[in-house]
């Protein structure tokens, strides 16, 4: 018997609970994972609380990052005693996550641990770090390099905009976070940014062409900020955009893109393939401040998962969230 946090959904209603777990529930999958720590972001936060359309079938464990010890494999190349991490490939959306003390999962979605991190230094990362290194070499894939000018975070506070702040901090470039919270100025700083700005600018509906300020930008917002943030991309910039938490829609019109030539590219880290996953975990070891992840993380044992989900989504926690799920 394992512990792990269930999702259900019956006639009784959708329902997310600590529960005491057997193996034969597991998943199929050709590897078996001791999990060590999981995180908790947007995305299971969504899937515990029921705000979003995240499970896809029921009941089913939350939690789309996970790193932990191989302890049964079949699978080509992973061995029994591996230290593993996974990263999105639809766990906690259609397949068991990482909200457990046990996981089964298809080896081909496992990357092994790297050696520059320790297991909760993988997690104080995870999707939400990986995603914003995956935002960074999408700018720098398209041109955008630190004496071309200012880039923007927005959800500067949260998992992704926390850590894309501190590698584009450590990069050399000039990072000017937006946030909701001008009380986490100081921390926002702290990480690497130059200026800290009201994210009141950017949340309503705006011109399709505004004043150009950013030679590049990574939005984890989406709709209208999403939309004003390319309205004042400078000629030639690049908005990396990688999140929705304002909405999915995209209030904008051509005139970014085909009068000033804004390229827009979207950032996916659920079905990245395996080696621009390996290339981001190698960057992140050689790129990312370590000691700036305890300014980010924080940890809370899997019995504080459900509750702190509900403040994730209500915007009260910034940062990273790492669950030690053995506690």
């Amino acid at each position: 018997m394992f512990k792990g946090i269930l999702i259900e959904k019956d006639d009784a209603g959708y329902r997310a609970g600590l529960a005491e777990l057997d193996d034969t529930q597991l998943p199929e999958g050709d590897v078996t994972v001791k999990v060590q720590y999981s995180t908790l972001n947007y995305k299971d936060g969504l899937a515990i609380t029921g705000k979003g359309p995240v499970v896809r079938r029921f009941p089913l464990v939350p939690g789309i990052d996970l790193v932990g010890t191989v302890e049964a494999s079949t699978h080509e190349g992973i061995a029994v005693g591996d230290s593993v991490v996974l990263n999105g490939w639809g766990v906690g959306e259609n397949h068991w996550g990482g909200l457990a003390q046990k996981a089964r999962l298809k080896g081909e979605w496992l990357v092994p641990l790297p050696a520059a991190f320790t297991p909760r230094q993988a997690m104080s990362i995870g999707t939400a770090g990986y995603t914003a290194m995956l935002c960074v070499m999408a700018l720098e894939r398209h041109g955008v390099t630190p004496d071309q000018g200012e880039i923007l975070v927005t959800g500067a506070n949260g998992g992704v905009g926390s850590v894309a702040v501190a590698l584009l901090g450590k990069l050399g470039y000039t990072v000017v976070a937006s946030t909701g919270r001008p009380a986490e100025a100081t921390y926002l700083r702290s990480l690497g940014a130059t200026e800290v700005i009201d994210r009141a600018q950017f949340t309503e509906p705006g011109r399709v062409l505004a004043k150009e300020r950013w030679a590049g930008a990574i939005d984890t917002v989406g709709s209208h900020t999403l939309a004003n943030v390319c309205a004042s991309t400078r000629y030639r910039g690049t908005v990396a955009a990688c999140g929705l938490a304002q909405g999915m829609d995209f209030p904008s019109s051509v005139a970014p893109f085909i009068l000033r030539g804004v390229t827009l590219v979207g950032v996916d880290s659920v079905m990245c393939p395996r080696a621009e996953r390996l290339e981001a975990w190698a960057r992140l070891g050689r790129d990312l401040d370590i000691a700036k992840l305890d300014l980010i993380t924080h940890e809370i044992a899997l019995t504080e998962a459900i509750p702190a989900a509900a403040e994730l989504i209500a915007g009260h926690i910034r940062g990273r969230v790492v669950v030690d799920v053995n506690r």
